[in-house]
């Protein structure tokens, strides 16, 4: 039956157009934007993952940025204990010369003085960003010190937030004038006849550097005058030679630390390219699929379009039964 008031091809042309223009606008925001899933509205489980991840990779960024501040310090801070051992041993060399008999000892000394000095301005040199950890300026001890490492989320959406640790207490070379010296492995006191393997010796307490310390060091500074024993001097060597080793241990463990720093940065860098493309896979759209897609849509459009005129031009042809 032809009817001139309701059409029935035409609403049905129309709701297929509908359709269409419907997945032709959807397509065309994936082109344009580059996302399928680009608001909640799209799929709310995936946008929600891929907002959380990109929020933590943010916070990734930040201990990226973090690790580097990190690895600086480290870097300064290893770079003045190598320095300061070098300076340590000269030192002990200098001390092994005024063993042999016949030197003048006040002339070794004034190199003594001049290397002591060395190490001071290097000490206080060391510093990155306000942070000296070979020249403590405060009078509480050395402490530790944290560098942050990580940015980690839990099963339950808990987030917690790992660090590196440095125990300055193990690097600190020259103690704060406000405090205690034996907090400094220059400043403090060692005990030579510990030291001696005959345990014949009683020369007792030495420290490096004298740095007017609120508490100072009991023992004696290493310095020499004419009246210095080859006792003595001998017992200056032995404490000498343990504080090297003591700054040798502390610059091995701040290289380990700067290994694991660059470990770290490099595994944090890692870990957002993996999170970047694993939201890829969720939200991104495959502009081959949609570019595809879109042409066939705008045919649909273009037919549908056709569609709906010839529907509407069969009514008028009823027309035609009414001329004369």
């Amino acid at each position: 039956m032809t009817s001139i008031m309701t059409n029935a091809a035409a609403m049905a042309a129309l709701q297929t157009l509908r359709t269409i223009n419907s997945e032709l606008e959807t397509t065309q925001a994936r082109v344009s934007s580059g996302y399928r899933v680009h608001t909640a509205g799209d799929n709310a489980a995936y946008w929600s993952i891929a907002t959380t991840m990109r929020s933590d990779n943010k916070a990734l960024s930040t201990v990226k940025d973090a690790l580097g501040l990190g690895a600086a310090k480290v870097d300064i801070a290893y770079t003045g204990m190598s320095a300061s051992i070098d300076v340590v041993s000269e030192i002990k060399a200098k001390l092994v010369a005024a063993r042999e008999p016949g030197v003048d000892k006040t002339k070794i000394d004034k190199e003594l003085t001049e290397l002591k000095n060395q190490l001071i301005s290097i000490s206080e040199s060391a510093s990155f960003s306000g942070e000296n950890w070979l020249n403590n300026t405060t009078a509480a001890a050395p402490g530790v010190k944290e560098i942050v490492g990580g940015f980690n989320r839990d099963a339950g959406n808990n987030v917690t937030v790992t660090t590196l640790d440095v125990d300055t207490a193990k690097t600190t070379l020259i103690a704060s004038a406000l405090g205690d010296a034996a907090n400094g492995l220059l400043t403090a006191d060692v005990d030579s006849d510990a030291l001696d393997p005959d345990g014949a010796s009683a020369d007792g307490d030495f420290f490096l550097l004298d740095n007017g310390a609120a508490t100072p060091a009991g023992g004696s500074e290493i310095k020499l005058t004419a009246g210095t024993t080859d006792g003595e001097v001998t017992s200056m060597i032995r404490v000498v030679d343990s504080i090297l080793l003591k700054m040798t241990d502390a610059a091995s463990n701040l290289g380990a630390i700067n290994k694991r720093v660059s470990m770290q940065e490099d595994f944090v860098a890692n870990l957002m390219d993996s999170i970047n493309s694993g939201i890829g896979r969720l939200v991104d759209a495959d502009m081959n699929e949609e570019s595809t897609r879109l042409k066939a849509l705008q045919t649909q459009q273009q037919l549908g379009i056709q569609s709906l005129s010839i529907a509407n031009t069969n009514s008028q042809n009823i027309l035609s039964l009414f001329q004369n």
